[in-house]
């Protein structure tokens, strides 16, 4: 189910949108009876949940299926990360885009990586030429990697973000996503200069929601860090029951059959 417009409108509230990221239909459900407001995928959990590595190595069809699949299941908005688009054309990015629009999707997150700012902004304007013309309201969130990839000297970071952040807004995006950065001022001078929601990635030091929000962040995201917790936790039980096989510890603090079931009538 698309909701565009709701999903606009959350990224404009006096207090940040937070987003456990998803990784299949089952967490998208588990996460919207639990309150979530909107779903957003992570890369990394999808790409591991369908035995890939994270980075563009996903075949697009799958993400077209899984879109479709989580749409089917969840009543509140959509947004599906798309990597660099999965491919370097952007043409074939931009009929990506709207497959996966056409599957249901509010938004999506697209990113820079290491590439050359203008290779990204070519993919943009492809995609909102195929917006445009289709009438479909799609909010792309654009993540940058100065940060996250130290792609750029620290001292010039700030600087450099804000430059893409200019190229990518007149290309046609709607948020400017930067993983990476927690530095609490840092965050409210580019928040200042840009023009544009700023979504910041959970990560480790980062200031509470409640202050993220006073220094204009409009959207936190978990990234694949519940994923990473999800998986975690699985391989210790696994580990223990393979070694013991005893089967208390994998009943204890595990959400009732009953109450999963009850998730997908």
């Amino acid at each position: 189910m698309n909701h565009p417009s709701t999903f606009r409108q959350l990224h404009n509230m006096e207090t940040p949108l937070i987003l456990p990221n998803i990784w299949d239909v089952g967490s998208a459900r588990l996460f919207e009876s639990i309150g979530a407001k909107a779903l957003a995928t992570t890369s990394a959990g999808v790409c591991w949940a369908l035995g890939y590595p994270d980075g563009s190595s996903l075949p697009i069809e799958w993400l077209i299926e899984l879109t479709k699949r989580i749409s089917a299941i969840v009543k509140i908005p959509l947004s599906i990360d798309m990597e660099d688009g999965y491919s370097s054309d952007p043409c074939t990015v931009a009929m990506n885009v709207m497959a996966v629009a056409d599957g249901g999707a509010a938004g999506i997150n697209i990113e820079d990586g290491t590439g050359d700012p203008s290779l990204l902004v070519s993919k943009l304007k492809a995609i909102r030429s195929h917006t445009d013309k289709r009438k479909t309201d799609l909010f792309i969130n654009l993540r940058t990697d100065v940060y996250l990839q130290n792609l750029v000297k620290p001292e010039k970071a700030k600087k450099e973000t804000i430059r893409r952040a200019l190229l990518y807004k007149q290309a046609g995006a709607d948020g400017l996503f930067i993983p990476g950065l927690s530095d609490p001022n840092t965050i409210q001078e580019i928040a200042k200069d840009v023009d544009m929601p700023i979504n910041i990635m959970a990560w480790p030091g980062l200031p509470s929601a409640e202050k993220l929000g006073q220094l204009g962040v409009k959207r936190i995201s978990a990234g694949s860090a519940i994923a990473q917790g999800v998986w975690q936790h699985a391989a210790a039980l696994a580990k223990n029951y393979l070694e013991t096989g005893d089967s208390d510890p994998i009943f204890k603090g595990a959400m009732p059959y009953a109450d999963l079931q009850n998730l997908f009538k």
